[in-house]
């Protein structure tokens, strides 16, 4: 056996490659796409131009981007033979159980190594479309056929519900879609580029992706904010709940992050958002509870720095939209269906195999089976 090395478990501080996409700078609070602070993009650009920027490196001449919308228009409506596949799904599942078989569906044989753009847009334009066919009929609802008169975020708001999609919640929705659209090399960003490192394609590494994203701490807490609000229900009630909760150490969601040692920019972008769109009564528990987790997790750990993290407010942004619990990280799914199509891209233009070394830490070599073995 080798002599012990350094090693670091979750890969702490360990660069794995180089990347022209996003900018985490986790020290100062900062998110940046090829080189534009989101906070200068966010709100106001639309999706199809955010897509064009994370996929070809530079904005598009106009707004919203005409090859992405046409793009994204010409691929919502999918093959009778992936929709039967969604189709036979069985009721009742949660949307993001569904949504990895929605995924992998889309896996037919046409998806390549190495991905391509035009790849990457199928993928993009149909998962919101196959994920709202099945969340209708599991509700025992018609689907709603897409519609080419509506943006990408307005499209999936209308499949979704068959109703005309109100413009403040357009907005909001278009604004979550930007800014969870790609964060550096996240753990399912990570997933996605170990899968296509293999030489697999873009569909198989994306539902790797997903099924990395599923995991409350990474894309699956905002639903578990909305069970906290809903268990506190008044603000005046946070401090006494919150401390019994850090008593028994039960992790507070929506609190600390991984990468940001200062406030999540997308959490303050958010917020503000939330402050245009959500009942006042829900905003004002949120930011009740808000301040009662910081007191308290200050106090419990004084020289750890701790902030709100993007989602805490994107719970409450989401629901303001009229999004239930059970379609948050989905519709997080749906927005980084870019970031994914981008790193696959980037991956599979500089190729290497990613194979780390673990540190075997097991008995010495030298034992013995403890019985006979049979005659071969």
């Amino acid at each position: 056996m080798a002599a012990a090395r350094h090693f670091s478990k979750g890969l702490d501080d360990v660069a794995v490659g180089r990347s022209k996409i996003s900018w985490v700078g986790g020290e100062t609070g900062e998110l940046v796409f090829r080189g534009y602070d989101v906070r200068d993009l966010v709100p106001g650009v639309p999706y199809e131009s955010v897509v064009h920027l994370l996929l070809h490196g530079e904005p598009p001449p106009s707004d919203p981007s005409a090859e992405v919308a046409g793009a994204l228009r010409s691929h919502r409506t999918v093959p009778p033979r992936i929709a039967a596949v969604v189709d036979a799904l069985p009721t009742g599942l949660p949307p993001l159980e569904a949504m990895r078989t929605i995924l992998s569906s889309l896996g037919d044989g046409t998806y390549g190594y190495p991905p391509t753009i035009d790849e990457g847009f199928r993928l993009i334009a149909r998962a919101p479309v196959l994920l709202a066919r099945y969340v209708r009929r599991s509700r025992g609802e018609p689907a709603v056929p897409g519609r080419d008169d509506l943006s990408h975020a307005a499209n999936y708001l209308w499949m979704l519900t068959g109703l005309e999609p109100d413009a403040h919640r357009v907005r909001a929705l278009e604004a979550y879609l930007d800014l969870l659209a790609d964060h550096g090399m996240n753990a399912s960003t990570f997933a996605l580029r170990v899968a296509i490192s293999t030489q697999s394609d873009l569909i198989s590494a994306a539902t790797a992706a997903l099924g990395t994203l599923k995991g409350p701490i990474h894309g699956g807490a905002p639903a578990r904010v909305s069970e906290m609000l809903d268990a506190i229900g008044d603000p005046e009630g946070a401090p006494a709940w919150i401390e019994d909760r850090l008593a028994r150490h039960e992790v507070l969601f929506g609190f600390g992050h991984r990468a940001y040692k200062a406030e999540d920019p997308r959490g303050l972008i958010l917020h503000a958002i939330a402050r245009t769109v959500a009942d006042p009564k829900r905003l004002a528990l949120a930011e009740g509870v808000e301040r009662a987790a910081l007191d308290a997790l200050r106090r419990a750990r004084p020289n750890a720095r701790l902030f709100t993290n993007v989602e805490y407010y994107s719970a409450v942004v989401l629901e303001a939209i009229g999004l239930s619990p059970d379609l948050f990280t989905p519709t997080f799914a749906v927005a980084r269906t870019v970031g994914w199509t981008a790193h696959a891209l980037e991956q599979a233009g500089d190729n290497r195999l990613i194979r780390p070394d673990v540190e075997y830490d097991g008995p010495a070599k030298g034992r013995r089976w403890p019985r006979p073995l049979a005659d071969p």
